[in-house]
C-alpha cells in the first residue's frame, strides 16, 4: 500500500467475512464495547491512517484506535527503528522486578527500554518541575497510581475532587471518579469522599457569562466548596483535585481560560495536588506535548498512557512514597516493547515536528469542516488533531457515524451527541481533505430527517 496514493474502498459493509469474525468474537466473549462492525485484518496492507478489513475493503481510520496509534499502521517513522533490532524473549516481563539493559551502559544501549522511556517523559515535562515515573500497563493504572502517591503525600487526607462529564478509567477506584455515562458504574461500589464539581465546557466564557453551574455570582462551585470559603470542605483534608484538560468520553469538552485559571488559583492557594489526566489528550494529540500546556494550570502529577503504549504516572520526587513496595505494577508494566514503542513515538514526534503538523492539519480540518456544515451541526472544535463536531441530536451522531463508514471513514462517537476525529499526528494535506470529503459527504446524505442507526 502505497500511502501517498491509497483511497477508501469500500464495497459491502461489513462484509460476509467480518460478520462471520463478529459472530466468532460473540461466541465466547463477554459483552463488550465494540463501536461498529468493522474488522481489522492484522496480516493485510495499513499504512498510516489507511487500513485493511477481513473483505479487503479499505478504510481511513479517523480513530488511531482511540488515541492509542498515534502514528497510525504500519508508520515507517516508527518501523524503521524497529527493524534495526534482533530482540529475545521475554519481551514482555513482570513490571519492574527485574532490570533489564542492552549492552554494556545505558548511553551505549541502542534498545530503548523502561527507563530511557521515563528519561523522555521526565524532559517533555520538565516544565512542571516532574523528575519522576512510575510505570504500569495502563491508563487506569497511572490513574490509580495518581490517586495513591497524592493520598500519600497528603495523609491522612479524605476527600478527592473530579468533575462533571469525566471518565478516567474501568478499575473501582477510578470509576470512583468517573462522572460520564451511568452504565459505567451503575451498582458499582465507589471509594468514600468523591466530591464532584461542574465541568465549564464552553470554552469561550468568563466568570460573567458563563451558564454551566461552575461559576456563580459569588465565586465558583470549586471555590465556595472550601471550608476557609463558606464550604464544607477542608482543604487540607484534600488529596488531590483530577479533570482531563479535554474531555474526551464525555464529548470532547474544552474548557475556557477562566475555568482553568480559577482551578489553577484554587490549587494554588490551598496546595491542592492537581493531578491531570492525559490518557487521550497527552502526547502531542492537541499540538502541544500535553493538553495542559494550552491552559494556565500547573499540574503536580500526569498520568498518561495510550500513546505511549503503557501506562506512566509523572510526578516530582517529594510527592512520590520514598519507601520501596508502597507502589507497585501488576504484571508487565513497563514492559520492553511498550517502552521501545514508547519513546520511538516520542522521538518521532520530535524528530518530524509532528507538534507543528499536528497544528497545522486541525486547522486545516475545522475550516473545511466548519465551511461546508449545515445548520444542525452545532459546533465544530478541537485542538491540533483532537477534533469534535457536535450535532442537534444522538439520532443524527449515530446516522452520520454510520454513513461514514459505510464511505470507507472510521468515526467515534463520544458525549450525547458528538463525534471525535483522531486523524494520524503525522496526517498530510491530502488525508485531511479526503477525510473531511466523506465526513461531509456523509452528513449530506443523513439530510434533515436523520435514522438512527
Amino acid at each position: 500500500m502505497d500511502r501517498s496514493t491509497a483511497e477508501p474502498d469500500v464495497a459491502a459493509f461489513p462484509g460476509p467475512n467480518a460478520r462471520e469474525w463478529v459472530e466468532f468474537h460473540g461466541a465466547n466473549a463477554a459483552p463488550s464495547e465494540y463501536s461498529h462492525e468493522f474488522v481489522w485484518d492484522i496480516t493485510r496492507e495499513a499504512d498510516g491512517p489507511f487500513v485493511t478489513d477481513v473483505d479487503g475493503n479499505v478504510l481511513l481510520d479517523f480513530t488511531c484506535h482511540i488515541g492509542a496509534a498515534p502514528l497510525g499502521y504500519n508508520n515507517e517513522k516508527l518501523l524503521d527503528k524497529l527493524r534495526e533490532f534482533d530482540l529475545v524473549e521475554p519481551m514482555k516481563i513482570a513490571g519492574q522486578d527485574m532490570y533489564f539493559g542492552s549492552g554494556p551502559t545505558p548511553d551505549e544501549s541502542d534498545v530503548p527500554g523502561s527507563s530511557h522511556l521515563m528519561a523522555k517523559l521526565v524532559d517533555i515535562s520538565s516544565q512542571y518541575g516532574m523528575d519522576t515515573v512510575f510505570l504500569s500497563n495502563s491508563g487506569a493504572e497511572a490513574m490509580e497510581n495518581a490517586m495513591k502517591i497524592t493520598h500519600d503525600h497528603r495523609a491522612p487526607a479524605k476527600y478527592g475532587v473530579a468533575f462533571e462529564g469525566s471518565f478516567h478509567g474501568r478499575t473501582l477506584a477510578t470509576l470512583s471518579l468517573t462522572k460520564s455515562k451511568e452504565i459505567y458504574t451503575r451498582q458499582y461500589p465507589e471509594i468514600s469522599g468523591i466530591e464532584t464539581i461542574p465541568f465549564c465546557a464552553d470554552r469561550g466564557c468568563s466568570a460573567e457569562t458563563c451558564d454551566c453551574g461552575f461559576f456563580t455570582g459569588s465565586g465558583s462551585r470549586l471555590r465556595n466548596s472550601l471550608s476557609p470559603e463558606g464550604g464544607h470542605i477542608n482543604p487540607d483534608e484534600i488529596a488531590f483535585l483530577t479533570l482531563e484538560p479535554v474531555q474526551g468520553v464525555g464529548g470532547y469538552r474544552f474548557p475556557s481560560e477562566a475555568f482553568m485559571r480559577e482551578v489553577a488559583d484554587v490549587t494554588d492557594e490551598y496546595d491542592i495536588p492537581l493531578v491531570v489526566d492525559e490518557i487521550q489528550s497527552g502526547v502531542g494529540r492537541t499540538g502541544k506535548i500535553w493538553a495542559s500546556d494550552h491552559y494556565p494550570i500547573e499540574p503536580d502529577v500526569i498520568a498518561s498512557a495510550k500513546a505511549l503504549r503503557v501506562g506512566a504516572t509523572i510526578s516530582r520526587s517529594e510527592i512520590f512514597p520514598a519507601e520501596k513496595n508502597r507502589l507497585g505494577s501488576t504484571f508487565g508494566g513497563g514492559d520492553l516493547l511498550g517502552s521501545m514503542m514508547g519513546a520511538f513515538t516520542l522521538e518521532a514526534i520530535k524528530e518530524y515536528d509532528l507538534l507543528e503538523n499536528a497544528t497545522r492539519r486541525g486547522e486545516q480540518a475545522k475550516e473545511l469542516l466548519r465551511d461546508d456544515a449545515p445548520d444542525y451541526v452545532e459546533d465544530v472544535r478541537g485542538k491540533g488533531l483532537m477534533l469534535a463536531v457536535e450535532f442537534d441530536t444522538a439520532e443524527r451522531r449515530n446516522a452520520v457515524v454510520k454513513e461514514s463508514l459505510e464511505r470507507g471513514l472510521l468515526t467515534l462517537g463520544c458525549g450525547k451527541k458528538t463525534i471525535r476525529l483522531l486523524p494520524p499526528l503525522d496526517s498530510s494535506e491530502r488525508e485531511i481533505a479526503l477525510g473531511g470529503g466523506l465526513f461531509l459527504e456523509a452528513i449530506d446524505s443523513v439530510g434533515t430527517s436523520p435514522r438512527a442507526a
